[in-house]
C-alpha cells in the first residue's frame, strides 16, 4: 500500500545532458568561433553575438554575458598595465604628460583587443555549462522571446 504523498507526487524524470568540453568551448569563443562547432562566426559585429551560427545553426541568442566581459577585461588590463606604469615611473621618471600620452592610448587599445575574446570565452562557458537558454531541454530563466 502506498501513502497519499507517493500517489500525489508526480514522477520526475531528470534528463541528463551530454557533457560539453568547457575548455574547447571557451577556446572556440575566444577565437570568435561558435562554441559548438568551432567553425561558424560567433559575432556579427565587434561585440554583437550572432543569433545563430552560420555553419551549424546553433542558437546563440541565449547568451547573457552582461557585465562579465568588461569586468574581466578591466581586471586583466589593469594587472598588466599597472606594473608597467610603475616600472617606467621608477626606472625613468618621465613627466606626467608623457605618461598620459603613452599609457592612455595603450590602455584603451589593449582593452579593445581583449574585450572580444573575453566575451567569446564567456559565451562559450555559458554554452558548455548549459546556462540560460543553451539547455536543449528548455529553460525558464530566459524570458526573452526567441527571434523570428
Amino acid at each position: 500500500m502506498t501513502s497519499n504523498i507517493e500517489q500525489l507526487a508526480p514522477t520526475i524524470t531528470q534528463v541528463s545532458n551530454p557533457p560539453r568540453s568547457v575548455g574547447q568551448a571557451m577556446w572556440n569563443g575566444a577565437r570568435s568561433k561558435c562554441p559548438s562547432c568551432g567553425k561558424g562566426s560567433l559575432f556579427r559585429r565587434y561585440l554583437k553575438v550572432a543569433d545563430t551560427c552560420n555553419h551549424c545553426s546553433e542558437e546563440l541568442h541565449h547568451q547573457r554575458a552582461d557585465d562579465a566581459p568588461p569586468y574581466l577585461t578591466i581586471f586583466l588590463v589593469g594587472h598588466i598595465m599597472l606594473p608597467l606604469v610603475l616600472w617606467v615611473e621608477l626606472a625613468m621618471q618621465p613627466a606626467l604628460w608623457i605618461h598620459a600620452v603613452a599609457w592612455i592610448p595603450l590602455t584603451i587599445a589593449m582593452s579593445m583587443l581583449c574585450l572580444s575574446p573575453i566575451k567569446g570565452a564567456v559565451v562559450g562557458l555559458q554554452w558548455a555549462l548549459y546556462m540560460h537558454g543553451f539547455d536543449p531541454a528548455g529553460s525558464i530563466d530566459d524570458p526573452r522571446p526567441k527571434p523570428a
